[in-house]
């Protein structure tokens, strides 16, 4: 089931149970210490997929420098197979087509994923950079007539 929820929307439990999974994906299993709890949280929606308490799919959507910015995209490892990551990434483009529909939408890809988010229709606008030693690229979506998703 899709949840949206704004911050003041998360339960305690909520809260816990997302940075569980933020913690345990973007510092323990990529190896980067860094502020994984930020600013960004008190103003994004949350967009959750969870299956009988199970969070399956995770990201946040918030506006920066005018631009909707969709981040924290994450399947925790033992679902990844499973589709749900496709399923978060149309979905939270459908929110923000829905409620922001002029808006440019950008994010920051880990490299290893271009190939995915291509096929959403994001093209590639910065090059290659190192964050947390982990190579990504900024990239931006390419208008509606030109999304396929596959």
């Amino acid at each position: 089931m899709w949840q949206y929820k704004h911050f003041e929307e998360l339960s305690a439990k909520d809260y816990h149970q997302i940075l569980n999974e933020r913690v345990k994906i973007f510092v323990v299993e990529q190896g980067c210490a860094y502020q994984e709890v930020d600013e960004i949280d008190l103003h994004a929606v949350h967009l959750i997929k969870r299956q009988k308490g199970i969070i399956k799919a995770y990201a946040r959507i918030y506006r920066q420098d005018k631009k909707m910015r969709i981040g924290r995209v994450l399947v925790p490892s033992e679902y990844r197979s499973e589709g749900h990551g496709r399923d978060l990434l149309k979905v939270a483009l459908d929110y923000i087509k829905c409620k922001h529909p002029k808006a440019e939408v950008e994010i920051q890809a880990e490299a290893y994923l271009k190939d995915f988010y291509e096929s959403f229709g994001f093209k590639i606008i910065s090059d290659l950079y190192y964050d947390e030693e982990i190579g990504h690229y900024d990239m931006e979506l390419v208008k509606e007539d030109s999304i396929v998703y596959a």
